[in-house]
């Protein structure tokens, strides 16, 4: 018979309240990344209007985390009907309240809209129809500020399993069995990490959860700590009574406020309930768990780094080994998994190690997360099977780059990632097969990039943010990533010489190979991965002084074409250089005898270039596609 302890009858007891007070009938609204777009107005306008129709004691307003589609913020789900409403406002509340929640009606023009018309239920969308949700299970759908809400959900009751049922070597086989990959970048397999720390005969050991995400576009660890801290919680105490740690670290960046707001309220919970600290539910279990906030130095998501950031020195990496599980904080051994890797580790108890590396690839198994931001139709966060291809992820879930736009590429893996172009859409993303055309799968930032776009620019940028993250302790990393972001600048001003090509070849391979961490390591795969795939538009730049995506200003000229002008004179009005010169009146081409006796016939404008600082806006503005770019 399992061993039960008052703490553990105490908690049952509080779980089953809880599901008896679990709301049948919610409102839910994300407020975490869906306040930007007035989501907090949204609530407050349905704590009115509930309070009016009388419905306050009988619908629950549940504040969530994000709900997965960002491009349709503020997003408000409806249960149990299932509704999902998108870039709903506060002035769309009165009608939602009396069409829907009095009505049992839908409002049509606030739902997701399918090429058949409106689709109401979350469950037809196609942006959630092909995902497989395990670590965003709760997201979206609980309070993250009560823990009742993730009790009643089944949160801790994998932690109540494993402290009276497992041993610490039983858990770290299943999760060995489940075949659980680091989910921040390397892919290192969790089970052997666990495995090598708890080798370890020290007394002191420690338990990191790396929230430090430092990737351009990557929000994955934020939604998931904002959304459910408790499932993090819940798999670092699971993590830590495997390796034998008592003392853990939460590691989150300073730009996160509401993750680490939402942490902070969680952990106080956890501690009340004798989840954490000492004799964790009367199990004799001793946990500690502390929020460190980091500076957003992207160094310091190398666990290296990241260790030296803890003991309060400069976030630099070290040579290994050793390695932090034999020796890390405060040499002591330590084990570090980011939060998808740690919120995947109870679901993967639950339904078992087997059942979970039945989903994904062979040696790809599980789910994993990705921000879906760029050139797409529905940006957002998705979480799907490991071997899913490109062309299901923009097209059917992301519902395809916008219209008169084409797919041109995907960067993957963030600034150290690398860009796989569109011949590859069919190609399984898994963490063997999408190294080999360049890129890594990172921690799972996917921007989307169309046509618009120009490779050798985007290496510019991401080599720019690569440079000035550099902590500068190693000459390849510090000087290197600098030598490289030199010539890409030249070249996109149109000053590249034929041998810039080879030569950021060169130094790309140099710095790769010689690179301290991986920083440095990977910073030239965004370089390379544009050569590898992109090399004609490097040589447009270098030979032909063009851009062919029409990005790079100093490559770029404007220009009207007089027979098109119809002398409106939007695009002087909208110059702020003060560039463009003509005379506002009817287009020559169209005017009739009487107008041109009378002088109201216009004057084409034309662009003077010597002036033009190349904005764009009159192309923006011009209604009739007489201004045109070269």
């Amino acid at each position: 018979m399992p061993h039960t302890t008052p703490q553990i009858k105490k908690l049952h007891a509080l779980r089953r309240e809880s599901q008896q007070d679990h709301p049948k009938r919610a409102v839910r609204i994300c407020c975490t990344g869906c306040r930007a777009l007035g989501a907090l107005e949204v609530h407050a306008a349905f704590e009115e209007e509930l309070a009016a129709a009388g419905l306050a004691h009988t619908v629950a307003l549940i504040k969530t985390g994000c709900q997965g589609i960002c491009a349709g913020a503020p997003v408000i789900s409806i249960d149990p009907e299932g509704i999902l409403y998108i870039g709903a406002k506060a002035e769309d509340v009165p009608e939602i309240v009396r069409t829907t929640l009095l009505g049992g009606g839908v409002v049509e023009r606030l739902c997701f809209q399918g090429s058949q018309g409106p689709l109401p239920k979350r469950m037809d969308i196609p942006f959630f129809a092909a995902q497989k949700q395990i670590v965003l299970e709760r997201c979206g759908r609980i309070d993250p500020a009560r823990i009742e809400a993730a009790l009643a959900t089944g949160s801790y009751e994998m932690l109540e399993h494993v402290l009276t049922q497992m041993s610490p070597q039983a858990v770290i086989d299943e999760v060995a069995a489940a075949g659980l990959r680091g989910r921040g970048g390397a892919g290192f397999p969790a089970g052997r990490k666990w495995a090598a720390t708890r080798a370890v005969q020290e007394e002191v050991k420690y338990l990191v959860c790396n929230a430090d995400e430092g990737d351009p576009g990557a929000f994955m660890d934020r939604a998931v700590v904002e959304g459910d801290p408790h499932a993090v919680i819940e798999g670092m105490l699971i993590a830590a009574y495997a390796i034998g740690a008592r003392h853990g670290y939460v590691y989150v960046r300073a730009e996160y406020p509401i993750a680490i707001e939402h942490l902070r309220i969680a952990i106080a919970q956890a501690k009340e309930l004798g989840l954490l600290g000492e004799n964790i539910l009367g199990t004799g279990m001793n946990f500690d768990l502390k929020i460190k906030v980091g500076a957003g130095a992207f160094v310091c998501g190398e666990e290296t780094a990241l260790l030296a950031s803890l003991e309060g020195k400069r976030g630099q990496p070290r040579p290994r080994p050793p390695f932090p599980a034999q020796s890390g904080l405060w040499g002591k051994p330590t084990c570090i998994n980011n939060v998808e890797t740690l919120a995947n580790v109870a679901p993967i108890l639950r339904m078992g190690g087997a059942a979970y590396a039945r989903l994904g690839t062979p040696s790809s198994t599980g789910t994993k997360i990705f921000a879906l931001a760029g050139k797409v139709t529905f940006t957002g966060l998705v979480e799907v099977p490991i071997g899913i291809t490109m062309r299901q992820l923009v097209n059917e879930i992301g519902g395809g780059v916008p219209a008169g736009s084409t797919f041109k590429a995907a960067q993957m893996g963030g600034p150290s990632g690398g860009c796989v172009p569109a011949k590859y859409m069919d190609m399984p993303i898994d963490y063997e097969t999408v190294k080999e055309v360049g890129a890594i799968m990172g921690s799972g930032g996917l921007i989307i990039l169309d046509n618009d776009t120009c490779m050798v620019d985007l290496a510019r940028y991401f080599m720019e943010f690569c440079a000035k993250e550099s902590c500068g302790k190693c000459p390849p990393c510090r000087i290197g990533t600098t030598r490289m972001l030199e010539i890409l600048e030249r070249i996109c001003a149109g000053q590249g010489k034929p041998e810039d090509i080879e030569r950021l070849e060169k130094l790309g391979s140099e710095v790769k190979k010689n690179s301290l961490c991986g920083l440095g390591q990977t910073a030239p795969n965004p370089v390379l991965t544009t050569l590898r795939h992109f090399r004609s538009e490097y040589e447009a730049h270098v030979n032909e002084k063009t851009c062919p995506a029409g990005a790079c200003r100093s490559l770029i000229s404007f220009s009207i074409l007089p027979d098109k002008c119809i002398c409106c004179g939007r695009c002087v009005k909208n110059c702020p250089a003060d560039c463009i010169s003509g005379q506002i009146g009817k287009a020559p081409a169209r005017a009739t005898e009487q107008e041109r006796e009378k002088g109201k016939v216009g004057r084409p404008f034309v662009i003077q270039s010597a002036l033009c600082i190349k904005c764009g806006a009159c192309l923006d503005v011009c209604p009739a596609d007489a201004v045109v770019k070269k």
